[in-house]
């Protein structure tokens, strides 16, 4: 499983401790983080520190939630195709928007899930609301450090599962002092950026009311002179010290040496505490814990520390007394131990990683087996003898019998085919659905399906490539075959854009040459992961003939799943099948019709049926010969309407 993780807080080192955990569980992750960024209120310059998976990219602005990146390491990230993009993004941010924005001009098919922290509900201004509903209708899933986040973003419209995952601490790193027993005289600790939510100042003012005690400040922000001078005003400038910022080591030494710590985050508009890093790693040191009873500190801390109303110096420091006390504090300790190992990066991992299979099912049992061939006869078994012929008897085989042909039937038997006659011509969905039937009922659903018309040619081997690309990824729901023409060699283009009421235009004007997305492979030679036929469904039995293949691929596209083209030596003679050609052009625009009215309602259908009398007047008007013949029948029939035109000739 290849996963690319966007998260700018990737910057500090310590907090890469998630992927590294990720990997060495066997997730491939690349992150992308930004080259510089604030953290605690310094700037911290990215240094790898090792980790090869991590590379940097410029950021364009400096708020959390308005900035953007250099989109050229984003670009190349994307470009690499991973299975699944993990925004630690908030949904409504630029930096969300763009890297979605980047992945569809990728055309990059990968899920994506979201992490938010927001505890509050709020209504954000245009654009960022707009970014927001994007983000949340199109994710996989998402994953919050609280539980509010998660209600919140179902609400708004994500449709996805929100899971509950927490920060994590490096318990090798942030572990116990050897002493057990508080200092005389002791001394509390503030780990945090030093701004007015943090709630600084209600600590600054307990510890005027306990002349016995020390304050260490770790940390950096706007507030700093503020505090420097309420300290001054107090009389307590000697019993505070302001130690800036520190991480790693530095910072895990800072804990050890403290007798007690304060969290006394207060409500603030806009904003309340997402989560509480700070606590789990002051639990993880062994230094008592007390913090406000306010946002998600509640949920961190638990019963593990002391919790009291915010804004309260007093409240503060009798929290702090009892946390003090000899008994108490030892309590607090081993309680605060216990409690941190649900936070340990390991413990993170773990459910990262269940989420990511959670999106992207790793059921590969598939692998395992060969693929069942299932191929819907009509007329002439010739063709389709010399397609299995060319098998080698190596793979299962189901022939659904459109033509109810005795010849058929003797073939299947044969080859030891598996013979269904439905006693008349279903037609090519219908065809396959009864074979997929026919497989559930035999105990084979688990088995991928390959789909093979009979007038179409490919080797063993070249399943067998097909096979192994089908499993490459975990969300690739089907895989086409490289083709060319059996009589000159020429290659056959098998990749195509999804027919759409916009294409439809695009080619009225000229340009359909141009457009070579890369949407659906044709169906001659198609393989289907048993996956994704379990998730999507069978055939849609409305298309007789034509479009019934693009038509799930369009399906599988839309429900997060890749397709692909493996590289193999395959041919297909096209309508080798024989049946009347008048017949099959009707069909053909018929299931066309079917497709636009299904995907794009009735006056989808209707722009693209102008689309395409613009476009065949035109080559009528333009156009010499058979060509311009052609484009007046065409225009003809998309005057009368393709159904309507295939039932009058059918």
């Amino acid at each position: 499983m290849r996963v690319l993780r966007v998260a700018h807080h990737g910057v500090v080192s310590a907090w890469r401790a998630r992927e590294r955990a990720l990997r060495r569980r066997g997730v491939d992750v690349a992150l992308v983080s930004a080259k510089r960024w604030n953290e605690g209120g310094r700037l911290v310059s990215l240094d790898a520190d090792g980790d090869r998976f991590v590379r940097g990219a410029a950021t364009i602005g400096t708020h959390p939630n308005a900035f953007l990146y250099t989109p050229g390491p984003l670009w190349r990230a994307l470009g690499a195709r991973p299975d699944l993009i993990d925004l630690h993004e908030e949904p409504f941010s630029l930096a969300t928007a763009e890297i979605l924005l980047l992945r569809r001009l990728r055309r990059s098919r990968a899920p994506y899930v979201l992490y938010s922290a927001q505890n509050l509900e709020k209504r954000y201004p245009v654009p960022f609301r707009w970014f927001e509903r994007w983000a949340l209708r199109g994710a996989a899933a998402a994953y919050v450090c609280n539980t509010e986040a998660g209600e919140i973003l179902v609400r708004k419209g994500l449709r996805g599962p929100a899971r509950l995952i927490p920060l994590g601490v490096d318990t090798a790193q942030f572990r116990p002092a050897e002493r057990t027993a508080a200092a005389d005289p002791p001394t509390i600790g503030y780990v945090g950026r030093l701004e007015p939510y943090k709630g600084v100042d209600t600590l600054v003012r307990a510890l005027a009311l306990r002349p016995g005690w020390r304050l260490e400040i770790t940390g950096d922000g706007p507030q700093k002179a503020e505090l420097v001078a309420l300290a001054g005003e107090l009389g307590i400038t000697s019993r505070v010290a302001f130690l800036g910022f520190a991480q790693g080591g530095e910072l895990a030494d800072r804990y050890r040496r403290l007798d007690a710590i304060a969290v006394p985050s207060i409500p603030w508009p806009g904003w309340l505490e997402q989560f509480c890093r700070v606590a789990v790693e002051a639990m993880a040191s062994g230094v008592p814990v007390v913090a406000s009873r306010s946002g998600a500190i509640p949920d961190v801390v638990a019963d593990a520390g002391i919790l009291v109303e915010p804004g309260d110096p007093e409240a503060l420091a009798t929290g702090l007394d009892d946390a003090l006390e000899g008994s108490r504090r030892a309590q607090l300790r081993d309680a605060g131990l216990r409690r941190a190992q649900e936070f340990t990066w390991e413990r993170v991992a773990e459910l990262q990683d269940e989420l990511y299979r959670e999106v992207l099912p790793s059921n590969d049992s598939g692998r395992q087996r060969p693929p069942q061939v299932v191929a819907v006869a009509y007329g002439d078994p010739a063709l389709l003898d010399g397609a299995l012929e060319m098998l080698g008897g190596e793979f299962p085989i189901t022939i659904v019998d459109n033509s109810s042909s005795p010849a058929t039937a003797e073939l299947a038997a044969r080859r030891n085919a598996h013979y269904i006659d439905p006693g008349r011509n279903l037609g090519f969905g219908a065809g396959v659905n009864a074979a997929l039937r026919s497989l559930a009922e035999r105990g084979l659903e688990g088995d991928d399906v390959l789909l093979l018309n009979p007038d179409a040619r490919i080797a063993p081997d070249g399943v067998r490539a097909m096979h192994e690309t089908l499993h490459a990824r975990p969300r690739r729901a089907a895989v086409g075959a490289t083709q060319t023409e059996p009589d000159t060699g020429e290659p056959v283009r098998v990749w195509w854009p999804f027919p759409s009421p916009l294409r439809a235009w695009i080619d009225a004007l000229g340009l359909g040459r141009l457009d070579r997305a890369r949407d659906f492979a044709i169906g001659s030679v198609l393989l289907l992961r048993a996956e994704a036929i379990a998730e999507i469904g069978l055939l849609d039995e409305q298309f007789f003939l034509y479009a019934e293949e693009v038509d799930w691929q369009k399906r599988a596209r839309d429900a997060r799943w890749d397709i692909a083209v493996a590289e193999v030596d395959s041919t297909h003679i096209g309508a080798g099948t024989g049946g009347d050609s008048t017949r099959r052009e009707a069909l053909f625009f018929a299931s066309g019709e079917k497709y636009q009215r299904k995907h794009f309602g009735a006056f989808g259908w209707q722009v693209f049926r102008a689309g395409v009398i613009v476009g065949a007047t035109v080559r009528a008007v333009l156009a010499r010969g058979d060509k311009a013949a052609e484009a007046r029948r065409r225009r003809a029939i998309f005057l009368e309407g393709p159904i309507g035109y295939s039932e009058r000739v059918g």
